[in-house]
Order: structure tokens, then C-alpha cells, then sequence
């Protein structure tokens, strides 16, 4: 497994994405929000957007809906944060003890990031086709996070060629289930297409990126295996921009988590056992063999006069077989367990 998800069996990413809003107050914010949640990492996004996009390139349809921009360029223009917004982010976050992480969108951006220390990089649904910029993360040899919105397992798997060309190695690779709609229909979704990578792609982490309604999907992604959950937030749906509409406000992110440690909690190790709790009431629940009728000395114990009842504090029911037939060595009262 990749080593800085070595702390918990389960990685939470609060992905604070753009959600910002171009403000470093807001930022700082949603720190404050994905730390008090208990998520292990806080993450946003670094881009230009003059490298990221043409000028004439149209913004999504959910983009333009939750905006009134139709120009992608516009719209990231204005949600770009600069380098020493970065530094003022991770110093906070490690402040607030949680890690800050952040997608590189370009070379520029993920050099940056890497100059920082950022512990990882991620890899967007809509770059896993670009060559370019993936042989410019695998060159730095950090354990890096692909998202897999819109992509073929075909695809999926020539990502991961590229970057194990380019000086990653598949141990440092995970690779995140995705759908790329905001938010996503439940019956798009295909949460066992994680459980198709991970078994089409030996090696590799599989988590999940999550863009449905609510946090059913990511909790059911855990219960599936899913070693990362990525899940945006925002402090209000209400606020205006791309992606607050199709986000978690803080109390349900703090939920969210919950419901994912109390899941993971929950899956154990497999082995069927009795369990501590439980130990107790192993005599409360189960039965002894029992006096039905009274029982004279030299009676044949028959299935006419013994019968099951609780406690469990004689001999087990299990025995039944090897009594009946058996002559009584003494006399039995109602309910008196046979020796």
C-alpha cells in the first residue's frame, strides 16, 4: 500500500476543490471544516488558467448553470490561487493538524506543488489522456492519485503504463473509481467498476471519488474495499460557483467520515469468532437440556420428558441425541438440567 495511507486502513480527501471561491479567507475556512469533519487531508486544485484552457473553450453545462459563465476561461480565472496562497494553505492546514494536498492541472502547477512538499500529487479525471503532463508527475516519484471519470478501463490501464514508464511504480499508484457528473445519477454510478480496476490492475491502491447526493455512495465504496474516499465539500450550497451545488456541507462531511471509521471499524478481519461483546450473552440466549415432566431415578430420558430452555449453564442441547435413551441417574424437578 502506498505509505502515507499506512495510518489508516480507510484515507479520507476532503476536497475542497474550488469551493474557495478565489478567496483565502473562504479557504482557510474549509480547512477549519475538513479538519473538525476528522478527514485526513484537505484538498484543492492549482492551475493557470491560461495553460489549462483556450479562451474559447465553453464551460460544462452543470458549470454554466451554477455560475451564469459560459467561458471555462473566465470561470478559472477567477478561482486561481497563487503560490504564496499555497504556502499561507499548507501552513494552516498543518496547523489545524490535517494535510494539505492539491491537483496540479499543469507542469508549472505540480512543480510548484512539488517545491512546496505537497506529499502527493493527483492526477484529474480529465488529464489521465494527457501524456504530457503525466510524464511530468511520474517523473517526481511520488505516490500519486488518479481519478478515472470518463475513462475506459483501456484508458485506465495505459494512465497507469505511462507512469510506471516514467519513474512511477504501480505501489505508489492508486487509482480512484470516478464519475464525472455533478452531481451523479445513482444509476451511473457502477461502484463495482472499483472492484474491475482493482482486480484488472494488480498492485495498485483503488478508492473511490465520489459526486453523488448525500454519503451513502462513499460509505458503500469502503464496504466494498475502497482504501481512499475523495469527496467534495463547500460551507454552503447556496454559495455561487462551479461545484458548491453538488458538494457536502460541513456537518454531513463530518457524518460522512463517521459513517466511514464506524464502516471500516465494522468490516474486522474476517475470521468468525465470538466477539467480546457478545461473550456475555452466549449463556443468556442458548439452551440446556432440561426436565420437561418430573423425572423418577431409572427413568429412560424419552423426547416426551426433557426439553430445550434457557440458560445455556448445562449440558448443550447438541447432546440431545446421545441422552435420549439414557436412563435418568437421579430425579429431575421441572426445569432442572440434566447432568
Amino acid at each position: 500500500m502506498v505509505p502515507w495511507l499506512s495510518n489508516r486502513s480507510v484515507y479520507v480527501i476532503a476536497e475542497a476543490g474550488v469551493n474557495h471561491n478565489g478567496s483565502i479567507r473562504i479557504a482557510r475556512q474549509l480547512v477549519d471544516a475538513a479538519a473538525e469533519a476528522g478527514a485526513d487531508a484537505v484538498k484543492f486544485q492549482t492551475f493557470i488558467a491560461s495553460k489549462l484552457v483556450t479562451k474559447g473553450a465553453v464551460a460544462a453545462e452543470y458549470q454554466t448553470a451554477s455560475t451564469g459563465e459560459s467561458s471555462q476561461f473566465q470561470m478559472l480565472k477567477e478561482l486561481e490561487l497563487s503560490a504564496s496562497d499555497h504556502e499561507a494553505l499548507m501552513e494552516y492546514s498543518a496547523a489545524r493538524n490535517i494535510q494539505f494536498l492539491s491537483t496540479g492541472f499543469d507542469g508549472e502547477s505540480v512543480s510548484m506543488l512539488s517545491e512546496l512538499g505537497v506529499p502527493m500529487f493527483k492526477i484529474p479525471s480529465g488529464e489521465i489522456t494527457n501524456f504530457p503532463l503525466l510524464q511530468i508527475i511520474a517523473s517526481f516519484q511520488k505516490p500519486t492519485v488518479v481519478s478515472t471519470g470518463m475513462a475506459s478501463l483501456a484508458e485506465i490501464r495505459q494512465c497507469v503504463r505511462v507512469l510506471c514508464e516514467n519513474g512511477l511504480t504501480r505501489e505508489k499508484i492508486s487509482v480512484l473509481h470516478c464519475n464525472t457528473q455533478y452531481p451523479t445519477p445513482m444509476a451511473d454510478v457502477n461502484l463495482r467498476a472499483m472492484l474491475t480496476i482493482r482486480d484488472a490492475i494488480p498492485e495498485i491502491t483503488v478508492g473511490y471519488s465520489d459526486h453523488t447526493l448525500g454519503i451513502e455512495i462513499p460509505i458503500a465504496a469502503v464496504a466494498l474495499g475502497a482504501k481512499l474516499i475523495e469527496k467534495h465539500f463547500t460551507l454552503d450550497r447556496a454559495m455561487p460557483g462551479p461545484d458548491h451545488a453538488a458538494s457536502l456541507e460541513p456537518d454531513e462531511l463530518k457524518k460522512m467520515v463517521s459513517a466511514i471509521r464506524n464502516t471500516e471499524a465494522a468490516m474486522g478481519d474476517g475470521v468468525k469468532r465470538v466477539s467480546p461483546s457478545e461473550l456475555p450473552n452466549v449463556i443468556v440466549a442458548r439452551k440446556s437440556i432440561v426436565a420437561a415432566i418430573p423425572i423418577q431415578a431409572g427413568d429412560i430420558f424419552t423426547e416426551s420428558n426433557l426439553t430445550t430452555k434457557r440458560p445455556a449453564t448445562g449440558r448443550s442441547p447438541m447432546d440431545w441425541l446421545q441422552v435420549i435413551g439414557s436412563r435418568a441417574g437421579r430425579a429431575y424437578q421441572v426445569d432442572e438440567q440434566i447432568d
